[in-house]
């Protein structure tokens, strides 16, 4: 067992990724069959078969999961030893996985490039994704700090705020309902609405908004697969949505769309910078994430009123 190379591990790791060969070659760098004989090396010096050869890709034996489990926290710890040693080298050198959900790409840019200024010889590798994505990634270990509201209940996590996340109902300028006052909840009801995909943080912020009404909250209107592609059929006049401020928040100083005055809005969430509760951050992990707490709120988007 002791014999096990570091790249028979990292194989190993990946396959139980990827479930596929081919996958886990071009993630390593490797060919096919280098793949292959990394994972039958190792199965020859653990005397067991480590993945079952299925129809939907390779799942790992119970002792293939036992052995995988070992395989991310040597990796991982071997990734921790190495921002380590670096930090100790030069007091200012190291790397942080910084994961982000798609809406957080409006303003996470300003807030790395701030902090890049401040540490410049602090690698920051950015990671976009939609929610389920994102969760997906910190389930594997693959990030050290997350940007995100609504932090999952279901992993070990440790959040802190970083600041306020307001949500607004949007609508092309000339829409009858823009420069209304204290529209009314039953009035949108008869509204269209562009939506985001079941399980976001915006849908499930307007599932909350129209809990009261049922009636609306099972019709919402038409779904759609990003908040870009909202924006633009809002501006075209397809509907209304309701969107994080921070998302419109140009198009609105531009005058390319308009925030409506609805009774109950702005719905106010919080940006959270999330940090896997068993894991040891680096120094540089550290820094990036007192910053994040302690300064990002200056670099959010104001919440812009047409």
């Amino acid at each position: 067992m002791l014999n096990l190379s570091l790249r028979q591990l990292a194989a190993i790791r990946s396959l139980a990724r990827t479930g596929r060969i081919n996958r886990t070659a071009a993630t390593l760098g490797l060919t096919g069959p280098a793949v292959t004989l990394q994972l039958r090396a190792a199965e020859d010096e653990i005397g067991a078969r480590l993945f079952d050869r299925t129809r939907a890709g390779l799942v790992p034996t119970e002792i293939g999961q036992a052995v995988v489990a070992a395989a991310e926290e040597v990796l991982e710890r071997l990734h921790a030893l190495e921002d380590e040693t670096r930090a100790m080298v030069s007091g200012r050198l190291g790397r942080v996985r910084l994961g982000a959900v798609s809406t957080a790409k409006y303003f996470a840019p300003a807030m790395i490039a701030a902090f890049s200024r401040r540490h410049p010889g602090i690698e920051v590798q950015f990671l976009v994704g939609n929610r389920t994505e994102t969760i997906d990634r910190i389930r594997h270990n693959e990030l050290d700090l997350v940007i995100m509201g609504r932090p999952p209940r279901d992993l070990p996590l440790e959040s802190a705020v970083i600041g306020d996340h307001p949500f607004v109902v949007i609508a092309a300028p000339g829409h009858p309902l823009a420069g209304q006052r204290q529209i009314r909840k039953e009035r949108l009801i008869e509204e269209t609405f562009l939506l985001r995909e079941r399980g976001s943080g915006t849908r499930n912020s307007l599932d909350l908004y129209f809990a009261d009404l049922p009636e609306k909250r099972d019709n919402l209107g038409m779904d759609m697969g990003s908040n870009e592609s909202i924006k633009q059929a809002v501006m075209a006049g397809l509907g209304i949505a309701l969107l994080s401020a921070h998302t419109v928040a140009a198009e609105v100083g531009q005058g390319w769309l308009s925030v409506l005055d609805v009774e109950g809005l702005p719905i106010l969430r919080q940006w959270y910078c999330v940090t896997p509760g068993k894991r040891t951050l680096s120094s540089a992990s550290l820094a990036l994430r007192d910053f994040l707490t302690g300064e990002g709120a200056h670099y959010l988007p104001q919440l812009a009123e047409s």
